[in-house]
This record gives C-alpha cells, sequence and structure tokens, in this order.
C-alpha cells in the first residue's frame, strides 16, 4: 500500500519524442523513447505520457514497481514464522499471498491514491492517467473496486488453504484496503499529516505484508506486531523520502509533508535519522535475544546506507531522491530478511 515516488517529465520530453518520430534511424533516440515508456508503466520518474492502449493505462494506475516491497514483506513474514518448508504447496501458498500484497492490494491502494491526488496530481504530474484524461473517472473506480474485491476473495482462500479457525489473512486484508482508504480519501486524509501519513505508508512497507506473510504460516503474535511496527518507523524515513519532488503541489494544497512543515534540509535529516536509528535498536533487539550473528549482519547492512545517505541524499534530496533509494534499499529490505529470519531461528 505504499506510495510511488512523483514522477518528473522531462522538460525536453515533447523534443525527444518528436526526434524519435522524425528520425526513427537514431537507436540512442529509440532506446531513450523505449525506456521513458517502461517507466510510465512502471509508475516511475523519468516517463513518457501518450499511452493509449486501456490496459497499460490500468496497469500505469496500479503503479508495478510500488509492488516490490510489499511482495518482499511477505517473504520476510515467511522466515519469521520459522515454519516455512520449501515444498510445492507452500510455494504456491507464498505467491499467491504475493499477488495478493502486492498486484491486488497495493494495486488498489495505488489507485485509490491517483483517485483521491487527481488534484495535487494536476500541478505535480499532469501526464498522470487520469489529470490527463487518459482515462475516465467511472473506469477508474470500477477498478477500485475490483482490485478490492479480488483481494478480499484471494485472502479467504489463502485462510481456508492454511486451515485457519479466524480468518487471519481476510481480516488483515480488510484492515490494511481500511488504511489504504482513510490514508488518501477525505475526510482523515492521513497523508495530509507527513508524521500519521508518512508512518501508515512504512507500516504499509514493513508491518502489513510481513504480518500477512507470518500468519500464512505461523501464528501471528504480539511480538511479532510490536517488532514490525517499531521495524516501520523505519519505513517511515523511507516514505518520506517521496515528499520531496512534490513539495509545491502540497504546498498549495495543504498537505503538511515533512518538506513542507520542516523545509527541505531538515525533512531530509528527520528522514535519514529514522532510517538508520530504528534499523540500529531492531539490531539491539536481535542482541538481547541472543542472535548476535544476525544482528552483526543487520549493522553491516545499514553501513552502507548511512554512506549512500551522505554521497546522494544529505547533498541534494530533490535531485537525487531517486539514485538514493534505487542505491540504498537493498540493503535495507535484506536487513528486513536477515531480521526475519533471526526472528525465526529464535522462534518469537
Amino acid at each position: 500500500m505504499s506510495e510511488s515516488t512523483p514522477i518528473t517529465p522531462n522538460p525536453n520530453q515533447s523534443e525527444a519524442i518528436d526526434s524519435v518520430v522524425n528520425h526513427p534511424s537514431d537507436p540512442a533516440l529509440e532506446t531513450a523513447s523505449s525506456s521513458a515508456k517502461t517507466r510510465q508503466l512502471l509508475g516511475m520518474k523519468g516517463a513518457a505520457p501518450g499511452e493509449t492502449s486501456i490496459w497499460k493505462i490500468r496497469l500505469q494506475l496500479m503503479k508495478p514497481i510500488t509492488w516490490i516491497p510489499l511482495i518482499w514483506g511477505v517473504v520476510c513474514g515467511a522466515a519469521s514464522s520459522g515454519n516455512y518448508a520449501w515444498t510445492l504447496e507452500n510455494v504456491l501458498k507464498a505467491a499467491a499471498c504475493m499477488l495478493l500484497s502486492g498486484p491486488l492490494l497495493a494495486g488498489y491502494t495505488q489507485t485509490l491514491n491517483d483517485y483521491y491526488d487527481r488534484e495535487i496530481d494536476a500541478i505535480n504530474e499532469p501526464y498522470r492517467p487520469i489529470p490527463s484524461g487518459a482515462i475516465s473517472e467511472r473506469q477508474v473506480i470500477t477498478q477500485i473496486i475490483g482490485l478490492f474485491l479480488s483481494g478480499i476473495a484471494l485472502a479467504f482462500v489463502l485462510d481456508v488453504w492454511a486451515g485457519h479457525d479466524f480468518p487471519n489473512v481476510t481480516a488483515l486484508a480488510v484492515f490494511g484496503s481500511f488504511i489504504a482508504y482513510i490514508y488518501s480519501a477525505p475526510p482523515l486524509k492521513l497523508k495530509k499529516n507527513g508524521w500519521l501519513g508518512n508512518y501508515a505508508l512504512g507500516a504499509s512497507y514493513i508491518a502489513l505484508p510481513w504480518w500477512a506473510g507470518h500468519a500464512l504460516f505461523g501464528e501471528l503474535n504480539w511480538k511479532i506486531v510490536v517488532l514490525t511496527l517499531f521495524y516501520s518507523l523505519a519505513g517511515l524515513g523511507i516514505a518520506i523520502v517521496n515528499d520531496f519532488k512534490s513539495v509545491e503541489g502540497d504546498r498549495q494544497l495543504g498537505l503538511q509533508s515533512l518538506p513542507v512543515m520542516f523545509g527541505i534540509t531538515t525533512a531530509a535529516w528527520i528522514c535519514v535519522v529514522m532510517i538508520d536509528l530504528f534499523q540500529g535498536l531492531v539490531a539491539a533487539y536481535l542482541v538481547s535475544i541472543h542472535e548476535n550473528l544476525y544482528a552483526a549482519i543487520l549493522v553491516l547492512l545499514i553501513i552502507p546506507q548511512i554512506t549512500l545517505q551522505d554521497m546522494y541524499f544529505l547533498r541534494d534530496p530533490v535531485a537525487n531522491d531517486v539514485k538514493y533509494q534505487a542505491s540504498a534499499q537493498p540493503f535495507l529490505v535484506l536487513g528486513m530478511l536477515v531480521t526475519g529470519l533471526a526472528l525465526g531461528h529464535a522462534g518469537v
């Protein structure tokens, strides 16, 4: 249920596309055009507008690039359960849970967010499918409902498949969908507040899919719930990274993102402190339960994140947000898996 980094159009994009049309034999221009279209399809920065296929437009609304952390969260939850075994049935269960967390419910969340963000997108990203008129609002609403109902149905199937007396996965799917709604929709619209909105986003990256994976293969308990909610404070820092490109639109529409509230420099420092501090505290917890090797690996994965923060993010968070995420986030998500394995090994 995550929100993607705002896509900033290339100011010379129309000229580049015209050049491709007028000089189709230029391999470099053809490659650039193809790359821009791929970025648009995935929901990434540096995109090209003008898609006409309704199915590709629907996929754009679902922002596939944002599915990855939630799919990974399911893996971490399966690891922390301590009960995952490499059987065909378990692989199929995990794959179905990844489909639930990623394409269906993250896709629902992203489409819902685009629907309620159509005014701010008209300022920050006017070529997004809704403000550009590439898809009607009625079609968008149909997509939101379809993804939500499909997700809840699949969650119920997973509960039956796992033999749950109480439909844990279904309850989590409903709860996550509700959080997604109040994050994007008035009157609550949590994203209006930088702290509440980014924590909701961080928990969506880390805690919710983790709970689903753990519940599918083990018994979800309060220790796992509390620890992953604590870990989600590092995810809050990651969520702040997404706010730097949309400062102007947020300010105009009264959204109190942290860069709007504190300014670019202070918000950047808040961001990196949250990311590093709470990962470090999770490492300390692993030491407390005598999982010293896993704790050491987690610390070693934090070090390159700090280095990349200094190299890219703190120097210019607006220009380097995507570069920083691409280079640093793999270390964070590997740290999540290390933590999941440690918890499974310790039987938490």
